[in-house]
């Protein structure tokens, strides 16, 4: 056996654990390391085990190793001597991380020196079990005792937490006795009410940025709120954790927080290169949404560093976007505007020896764990030279880079800052020829705008110490960079290339085709910011990636559209009817509420004539078992008119198809009630309808072994229906691109701009929600 191992083994270590810990080489320099400064420290050769633990839970949790030495002496000397001190300790260090520590405040943060009494621990005990007497007498056994130990907790916080709970259990056993069967037995689970379950998740009325949210959770906005997520206050990004304090941190703080005074500041920092999409109002909500929630400012800031692929319609379609999700940016910055300091700070990096000029073509530059450059330690002169004449144009594309010498988390090994690039720039033309990339610009910008929060989706992780290095590197105020989970949905794609694709091949008409899940499609679909926001928050502002169906979307639609939606009734199937026994020339005016649950927001009026029209499926000539519409046996009601119709005679074309019914009608207050009331329209407006199904058949087009041949191949060719005449109701008249209405017992559609004054397109939004029970 090693000399390491028996060190472990001498602080009570089982042998089992010494081999978990020698295979973590960070953490066994660590634990040698302060067992032999509290060896020093006492004078002792050996190190008791009670000692031993808290000095392998300080290895195992302790971040910033250069307080190891001190709070290793503090167990030592017995001034630490629980697991609670040691927390409160490792806390107290975090979150003071500049020299030297003021001792009496630690001790007293700490706890040191506090002795706790055996009668402190009974008289608490027993105030704490009089307290909840009565309840404990009822439920006995079964009652929460957590509940007691997290009061004793507060009232003896630095009590042992062993002999708290060996007090409390032999008082408890004092006032109860020995549990009896009765106290053996599961308690049962409360069974909920499945229906006032369901009333309460329809308890959704979303507004505009989730402010008036009410969910079955938390809204957006209670879960962005204060200390919700746990995220650092304004000027104490050193507590969190992986934060890199230098010797000028807490000064670059101070200067932020006298500046802004503890405001939250965040950004949406999206690529102009292409149009959002769903993942992409998470990232909104988050962003906006933090902002908001806790009384800060976002900043809407375009990622403007690659002219080769961004154009000015994406500029103008993503801040139409955020604003259509109801946000508005507290300033609208570019990273171009900063692209002389981003220069100048690039001359700085070289002068302080952290980036070179660097000869290695692309394809070295690729993968991980690269050998590193033969220009990496070239004369900072040299370096210098070669960048101005990068920036003069004097080297062609991909001939030459400015490197950073530093590796990021994921291995990838000096990562390029600046690259060449002889395409025009939509802001700055022709004035620049080299262009910093997204590593090098976005923890600057950040930085530049003294932003607090840098909220990221996770697979931006591996750039976090990059992040803090080239912030620190600078000796500049260094911003917190968080990572939530990104948000994905089956049967679609998001991805820019992929979309390209989809549109050159004619699968979809462009960006904004319905069937896509890009917000402008969503918003041309007639899906409601609100329901988006709604998702967002019924989704959660999660760490993990997460994967949903897209239903779970379109419930939230339903949700506002039910709401919001007026009714009307149109006929994508007609099936003509005739009322004999109402004059040809007839004509009334029928009102139609458009709310009917709640009559009270308005009604429109309909003409009701002695031809009209009901959907096809309204009708079967031959009676099944079960169908409650319209046969030659079966009246049915006609919705909103009052009247009941009866077959008289079906009239057929030459292939014996059914082209129209000559009925009778009476008034419904006569009649017997029908087993069903049926939609129609007179005197209709003709329409086109588009209905949309999946766009893919699989659940995961871009899996290969989902879809082994691509995801062009997996296209669901009923994507989408033409209804080209179907039949609609007069009071739409008038209504304007996007306007949504609810077809009664068809679905929920929106306007299309390929509307006409000659003819109107409506694209269904969203199905109603299926009746099972209704044939």
């Amino acid at each position: 056996m090693d000399d390491t191992s028996t060190l472990f083994i001498s602080i009570g270590l089982s042998e089992q654990k010494v081999k978990e810990t020698l295979k973590n080489a960070a953490l066994s320099a660590t634990l040698k390391s302060a067992i032999v400064q509290a060896r020093s420290v006492s004078g002792a050769t050996e190190v008791d085990k009670a000692a031993g633990t808290l000095l392998y839970n300080l290895a195992s949790r302790l971040k910033d190793t250069k307080r190891l030495a001190f709070l290793a002496e503090n167990i030592a000397l017995c001034k630490i001597t629980t697991e609670q001190q040691l927390a409160a300790a490792l806390e107290f260090v975090k979150t003071h991380p500049q020299d030297p520590l003021n001792h009496s405040e630690f001790n007293e943060a700490c706890g040191v020196g506090v002795v706790i009494t055996p009668e402190q621990i009974e008289d608490a005990v027993e105030s704490v079990i009089k307290k909840h007497k009565e309840q404990l007498e009822k439920e006995r056994y079964h009652f929460n005792m957590g509940l007691l130990m997290g009061e004793l907790r507060s009232a003896l916080k630095w009590a042992d937490g062993k002999v708290l709970k060996n007090e409390m259990d032999m008082q408890v056993l004092h006032l109860l006795g020995p549990k009896t069967e009765a106290d053996l037995e599961k308690k049962s689970k409360t069974q909920k009410n499945k229906n006032e379950n369901e009333v309460k998740m329809k308890k959704e009325a979303v507004a505009l940025n989730g402010e008036t949210t009410v969910m079955e959770g938390k809204s957006l906005m209670e879960q962005l709120r204060g200390e919700a997520l746990k995220f650092h206050k304004p000027g104490e990004n050193y507590t969190t954790e992986g934060y890199v304090v230098t010797p000028n941190t807490m000064n670059l703080l101070k200067k932020h927080l006298e500046l802004f005074g503890g405001q939250i500041r965040t950004r949406f920092p999206p690529e102009p290169n292409g149009i959002l999409h769903i993942g992409h109002a998470k990232a909104i909500n988050f962003n906006f949404g933090y902002a908001k929630a806790n009384n800060g400012i976002c900043f809407l800031r375009y990622d403007d560093t690659n002219p080769e692929k961004e154009e000015e319609k994406y500029f103008t379609a993503i801040k139409d976007m955020v604003e259509w999700l109801g946000y508005t940016p507290y300033a609208v910055t570019h990273a171009s505007d900063n692209f002389q300091q981003l220069y100048d700070l690039a001359l700085e990096l070289i002068r302080r020896g952290h980036a070179y000029v660097c000869h290695q073509k692309g394809e070295e530059l690729k993968g991980h764990n690269t050998p590193p450059s033969p220009w990496r330690d070239r004369p900072i002169e040299e370096s210098l030279v070669l960048f101005e004449r990068m920036k003069k144009g004097m080297f062609a594309e991909g001939e030459i880079t400015l490197r950073m010498k530093t590796v990021m988390e994921d291995g990838k090994m000096d990562p390029v800052a600046y690259r060449i690039k002889y395409t025009p720039h939509h802001r700055t033309g022709d004035e620049w020829c080299i262009y910093p990339t997204y590593d090098y610009t976005h923890c600057l910008c950040d930085s530049i705008e003294n932003i607090t929060h840098s909220l990221c989706t996770k697979e931006f992780q591996a750039r976090r110490s990059s992040y803090y290095w080239l912030c620190n590197a600078l000796d500049l105020y260094c911003p917190v960079q968080w990572e939530y989970g990104r948000l994905n949905l089956t049967y679609t794609v998001v991805s820019k290339r992929k979309i390209i694709k989809l549109v050159e091949k004619g699968v979809v008409r462009d960006w904004d085709d319905p069937r896509l899940f890009t917000l402008t499609a969503l918003r041309r679909r007639g899906f409601p910011p609100e329901a988006i926001n709604n998702f967002c928050a019924r989704v959660g502002v999660t760490v993990s990636q997460t994967t949903t169906e897209p239903h779970l979307l379109e419930a939230c639609v339903r949700d506002v559209l039910n709401e919001t939606a007026p009714r009307a009734m149109a006929v994508l199937e007609p099936l003509k009817i005739t009322i004999v026994n109402l004059p040809e020339d007839s004509k009334s005016e029928v009102r139609v509420p458009d709310f009917p649950a709640n009559e009270a927001k308005g009604s429109h009026t309909v003409p009701f004539k002695s031809t009209i029209f009901i959907e096809q499926s309204d009708f079967r000539e031959v009676m099944e078992k079960g169908y409650k519409r319209l046969t030659p046996e079966q009246p049915v009601g006609l919705r909103h008119a009052g009247y009941v119709i009866s077959v008289k005679k079906i009239i057929k074309d030459a292939q014996g198809k059914v082209v129209e019914l000559q009925v009778s009608c009476c008034s419904s207050d006569t009649a017997e009630k029908p087993k069903a009331f049926i939609h129609w329209v007179s005197q209709p407006l003709v329409c086109e309808v588009r209905i949309y199904e999946r766009l893919f058949i699989h659940k995961h087009p871009e899996d290969p072994a989902e879809v082994p041949d691509g995801f062009l191949s997996d296209i669901n060719p009923n994507s989408m229906q033409v209804v080209n005449s179907a039949f609609v109701d007069t009071s739409v008249k008038g209504a304007k691109v996007l306007d949504k209405f609810q077809f009664e017992r068809v679905g929920y559609f929106s306007l299309d701009p390929d509307s006409t004054s000659d003819k109107l397109v409506f694209n269904r939004t969203v199905t109603l929600k299926e009746d099972p029970g209704k044939i």
